[in-house]
C-alpha cells in the first residue's frame, strides 16, 4: 500500500498542543489583548481558549497557525456586530496587523497568522454560542466544542489534513469547517487508514457533489455551511478536484 499522502501530512503536520515559544511570543500576549479589549468595552469574558485545527488535531503548518475562540458572558447585552468591530477596532489601536473575516478577525502577530473568535454564549450553562457573521451582517448559532468532538471522533484526521495541504497548495477558498465535514462525508463507508485511495476518493467526491450538497452544521442544523461559499468558489473547488484526480503522479496533486 503506498503511503505517500501520509508521507506528505507529515511533513506538514502541527503538535496539538503549543510550543514554549508559541505560548510566550503569541499565545500569552495576544490573550492579554483580549483581557484588555474586554475589560475597555465591559465585555464580561467567559473563556479563551485554542480552537480551531490545534484543538481538533488537524493542523498543518501551511495554513493558519493559531486559533483563538473568545467566549462572551451571556450577561453581555451588546449587539454581536458591536463587539465583532471593537475587537478588530482595539487590535489595529495597538498597531497589530488585522483583517476582518466572516466569523473571526485573523491577525498576524510574531510572524504568525491567529485567527481571533469572538462568540457570545447563549446561556450560562453549556456551549452554544452566538457569532456574527460579518458577510451577510447576520448571526448564527454554534458550538465549538461540538465541532472539535465532531472531527476528531471521526478518525479522518489524515484525510482532512491532506484535503487541507492540496487546499493551500492549489490557492482555493474552502473554509476549514465545510472542507471537515465534506471530508468525513466523502470517506463515510471507506476503511480507515487507506489514505492514498481515500484522499483519491475525496477528489472524485468533490466534483460530484460539492455544489449541490447541503452541508450541516452538526451542532445548529438551521446553520448551513456549504452556503458559506459561492456557486462559483464550490465550482472552482469541483474543478481543480476533478483536474488533480487525473493526474499520473501524486507530486502534480499535493506536495
Amino acid at each position: 500500500m503506498s503511503n505517500y499522502v501520509k508521507s506528505i501530512v507529515d511533513k506538514y503536520s502541527l503538535p496539538d498542543s503549543l510550543s514554549v515559544t508559541e505560548k510566550n511570543d503569541v499565545y500569552n500576549p495576544l490573550c492579554f489583548h483580549i483581557d484588555k479589549w474586554a475589560m475597555t468595552n465591559g465585555f464580561s469574558l467567559t473563556d479563551k481558549k485554542l480552537s480551531g485545527s490545534r484543538a481538533k488535531g488537524t493542523a498543518v503548518s501551511l495554513s493558519s497557525d493559531l486559533d483563538i475562540f473568545i467566549s462572551i458572558s451571556s450577561t453581555v447585552n451588546s449587539p454581536l456586530a458591536t463587539i465583532f468591530n471593537s475587537l478588530y477596532d482595539y487590535v489595529r489601536s495597538q498597531n497589530i496587523r488585522c483583517r476582518k473575516q466572516n466569523v473571526s478577525i485573523g491577525v498576524s502577530y510574531n510572524n504568525k497568522d491567529v485567527d481571533l473568535v469572538p462568540g457570545r454564549r447563549q446561556s450560562q450553562y453549556g456551549d452554544d454560542h452566538s457569532l456574527y457573521k460579518s458577510k451577510q451582517d447576520t448571526w448564527t448559532q454554534t458550538n465549538i466544542a461540538k465541532h472539535i468532538t465532531t472531527v476528531r471522533s471521526s478518525n479522518r484526521a489524515v484525510e482532512i489534513m491532506a484535503t487541507k495541504i492540496w487546499r493551500e497548495r492549489h490557492g482555493l477558498e474552502f473554509p476549514s469547517l465545510f472542507m471537515e465535514l465534506a471530508v468525513i462525508e466523502a470517506t463515510k463507508y471507506r476503511s480507515y487508514n487507506d489514505y492514498d485511495n481515500n484522499f483519491l476518493a475525496v477528489l472524485e467526491w468533490l466534483p460530484a457533489n460539492i455544489t449541490t450538497i447541503r452541508i450541516v452544521d452538526p451542532a445548529n442544523s438551521n446553520n448551513i455551511i456549504s452556503d458559506d461559499l459561492t456557486y462559483s468558489e464550490k465550482n472552482s473547488i469541483a474543478s481543480k478536484a476533478r483536474e488533480s484526480r487525473q493526474k499520473k503522479n501524486w507530486s502534480d496533486i499535493i506536495w
